[in-house]
């Protein structure tokens, strides 16, 4: 389990962060597309092929937490996370380097480095992470230029036949999901800066988030991907 030595200090400086005049400026003149989706919507699959397009630059986040062996493979510093020590992490706070950065179950540090958008304004590209909800409404105050898009799978019965594919859960984790799902689609329903496409056909959904994120209309698009997020949280209720 990871434990930080220095949590107080962390506490204290989250509880009232905010990134630095220069991070704000760089971050408003980078496109920055934010993917936030329900539990097995497909989302790093979608993300996978976007980066194949050459047209994108991964956003990875910065983190105190040990690295983890996965399938015997030890996680990479820049593939995963970049993995700092607490004290490197605590400087680039009290610098304003981070665009947002969260104490996380009291054990690690994570948060977006403002560096990575250096990169991706350098390479010329969109810069794109995963987020959920609550880091995409930080976000948004702070560069409300950036772009939130919403996956959706293309319907309830879909959704659930997804999630069988991934194996067994215990009720007690499908109750769980289904909650967090549930509070996801509202916020993102209930929100006027979300953009919403269907993850029907990757091809497609990859294209639509293309368009998106260069400000092409896909409006009749859009109006049928918000329609089956309101019908999957009417499932939900």
């Amino acid at each position: 389990m990871n434990t930080l030595q220095h949590a107080d200090d962390f506490k204290k400086i989250l509880s009232s962060y905010e990134m630095s005049t220069e991070s704000k400026g760089l971050l408003a003149q980078t496109k920055f597309v934010m993917l936030s989706a329900i539990s097995a919507s497909g989302r790093n699959t979608i993300i996978e092929e976007l980066l194949k397009t050459d047209q994108f630059y991964p956003v990875v986040s910065d983190t105190t937490r040990e690295k983890r062996i996965n399938d015997g493979i030890e996680e990479e510093s820049g593939k995963q996370y970049w993995f700092r020590s607490e004290e490197e992490v605590l400087e680039r706070l009290n610098q304003g380097k981070y665009i947002e950065a969260a104490l996380i179950h009291d054990q690690q540090v994570s948060g977006l480095s403002i560096e990575e958008f250096e990169k991706a304004a350098q390479a010329g590209k969109i810069a794109i992470s995963d987020l959920e909800v609550q880091g995409v409404d930080v976000i948004m105050k702070a560069s409300p230029t950036s772009i939130p898009i919403f996956v959706v799978p293309p319907s309830y019965d879909e959704w659930m036949k997804r999630w069988a594919k991934r194996g067994v859960i215990t009720e007690t984790e499908k109750q769980h999901r289904i909650e967090s799902a549930q509070k996801e689609l509202y916020t993102a329903l209930h929100t006027d800066y979300y953009h919403f496409v269907i993850n029907d056909a990757l091809p497609e959904v990859v294209q639509d988030i293309i368009d998106i994120s260069l400000n092409k209309s896909v409006k009749d698009k859009e109006i049928a991907a918000r329609s089956v997020a309101e019908r999957i949280l009417d499932r939900l209720q």
